[in-house]
């Protein structure tokens, strides 16, 4: 098995980046493709899912490249506000509820990929 200390700091350098911009990109995709018409009432359950998609945005980061977490939380939280803020131009809604569960997400991926970049 691999440690984490035991990687070059420039491969956790490109693993952490390339993880979460890969992350990134499926995390936008599924929030921002358009809608053939608006959602019909939502029952809350999505917020599971915008919780664990930040909390794994951030979680490469935090395990890989922890000092990082100082530009990284903001931009992360950035983006899940870009995406509230464009969703009503693809059919989607703006949900502040949306938002908190990203930002709970984000909070949990960096506090467990400092874990386990602290123990691993």
């Amino acid at each position: 098995m691999i440690s984490v200390s035991s990687l070059q700091p420039e491969t956790r350098k490109a693993l952490a980046y390339g993880l979460t911009a890969a992350l990134a990109f499926v995390i936008a995709a599924l929030t921002l493709l358009p809608l053939p018409a608006p959602p019909l009432a939502a029952d809350g359950g999505d917020k599971v899912y915008h919780f664990i998609a930040f909390a794994a945005l951030t979680l490469p980061v935090a395990t890989l490249r922890p000092k990082a977490l100082v530009w990284m939380i903001p931009a992360a939280l950035l983006f899940g506000a870009g995406i509230e803020i464009l969703q009503p131009f693809v059919n989607r809604s703006r949900d502040l509820a949306d938002f908190l569960a990203d930002a709970a997400g984000v909070l949990a991926g960096a506090a467990i990929g400092a874990a386990l970049h602290r123990f691993t």
